[in-house]
């Protein structure tokens, strides 16, 4: 019976390396996995990093372009403005002239008034507080001046803002990220911390465009949503029979006036009234005989002519001889059937006053060809390393796209563009972290 305790005492802890050899397997492979785990960890926080930082570039390019649009927007604000200094400036020049009319009794205000209604005399009376008033109209009058200050802003200072953001974009994109990297990693260097764009659509998004017929179109209809750019045309005709020849003809106070864009993008006003007597006589019956009382014309550019019947040297009074006759002579005006004020505008255009202006101007646009899905996209590479110091990379894409918040009233789709401010930011899922980090 001793042989066999004695077997027994010499098998005693083998158990115990069996037990201690499964420890160390465990403890091994638990390290493993912790190691893995480290490793998905940190994979984990760079990916919801640099997530975040190439979504922050996206919002950097949508609100840079959001700014365009707004920038495109109030470039047509300012030459709105244009167009109404270019009438207060026509009117200036037009009330100062009528006032000269005026002290020189030609026509004089009270046959106006009897004629025509004491409202028109009043008017008429009215313009000696005008006097002088026509060197506002001036290139150096004040008129002039702001009509400068906005030419100015559309085609220097708007123009250079424009073009230094689209520049600038990549690298204030860049700095963006890295600001978000820097409070996601707040205990590495921002020398660390050097998110590469490797893809890009910025360089090809935008483009400088001069301006086409879209425009032009868009800039009138802007303009007459203005009644202060409406067309100034009226015409007040007397009851009273004039001349038995004639007996249809009536004594007429025409005014006439308008604010246009011209097809070089300028814009051009002129405004006249004249009283149109009626007069007969053997040689040629019934006529219209003009009398001028104020006139302006503002070209589009210097030398301009006006669109309307003129002559370009009309005699400054009529003294030394016949209305009628020297229309015969030097011009082919319609005295009885013509509506316009074509003396009025000889003076006009004689006395002209013209701001410089360089247009529309070019402007930046998304370039033609991008369609519906035009988006500023990118991808973002970025490499770290664990704690381990093993590399570890990830790569994030973000864009910025154009989109409605709701439908255009007409039902059309709008293409992508920098006069509507709908660009927005987002991740672009399908990019990001893809296979090969």
């Amino acid at each position: 019976m001793a042989c066999p305790r004695r077997s027994l005492r010499n098998q005693q802890g083998q158990v115990l390396v069996l037990g201690m050899l499964l420890v160390a397997v465990l403890g091994l492979a638990w390290m493993r996995y912790f190691a893995t785990g480290q490793v998905l960890a940190a994979k984990t926080r760079l990916i919801h990093g640099l997530d975040a930082a190439a979504y922050s570039g996206a919002l950097i390019q949508a609100r840079t372009l959001n700014f365009l649009a707004y920038l495109n927007r109030a470039r047509m604000a300012h030459q709105l403005a244009m167009a109404h200094l270019a009438t207060l400036g026509s009117w200036a020049h037009y009330a100062g002239m009528e006032s000269r009319r005026l002290a020189q009794g030609n026509p004089p205000a009270r046959l106006i008034g009897m004629l025509f209604g004491a409202d028109h005399g009043r008017a008429y009376l009215a313009a000696a507080s005008a006097a002088g008033l026509e060197a506002q109209a001036r290139s150096g009058g004040a008129l002039g001046r702001a009509y400068a200050a906005h030419e100015r802003l559309v085609h220097e200072l708007s123009a250079d803002l424009s073009r230094i953001l689209a520049r600038d974009l990549p690298q204030a994109r860049l700095e963006a990220m890295r600001a978000v990297l820097s409070a996601h990693y707040p205990e590495r260097k921002p020398g660390d911390l050097q998110p590469v764009v490797t893809e890009d659509a910025w360089p090809g998004l935008l483009r400088r465009r001069a301006p086409d017929a879209s425009l032009f179109d868009w800039t009138r209809h802007l303009a007459g949503l203005y009644p202060f750019l409406d067309p100034r045309d009226h015409t007040a005709r007397n009851p009273w029979p004039v001349s038995g020849r004639c007996p249809h003809l009536r004594h007429e106070l025409r005014r006439r006036g308008g604010t246009a864009l011209d097809d070089s993008g300028r814009w051009r006003a002129g405004d006249t009234q004249s009283f149109h007597a009626v007069r007969s006589n053997r040689w040629i019956g019934c006529y219209y005989r003009e009398y001028a009382m104020g006139w302006a014309w503002m070209p589009a550019q210097p030398g301009q002519p006006m669109d309307a019947d003129h002559a370009d040297a009309p005699p400054e009074d009529f003294a030394d001889q016949d209305f009628w006759r020297w229309v015969r002579s030097a011009t082919q005006w319609d005295l009885v059937g013509g509506r316009d004020n074509p003396l009025a505008n000889s003076y006009a255009q004689r006395d002209r006053q013209a701001w410089m202006s360089r247009g529309l101007g070019d402007y930046l646009d998304v370039a033609t060809g991008k369609g519906r899905d035009a988006a500023a996209g990118f991808i973002v590479r970025l490499e770290l390393t664990d704690a381990a110091g093993q590399p570890i990379l990830a790569r994030s894409a973000a864009e910025s796209l154009f989109s409605r918040p709701e439908r255009r009233p007409d039902g059309l789709d709008e293409t992508p563009n920098l006069f509507h401010p709908y660009w927005h930011a987002r991740l672009a899922a399908g990019l990001s972290d893809a296979p090969g980090d």
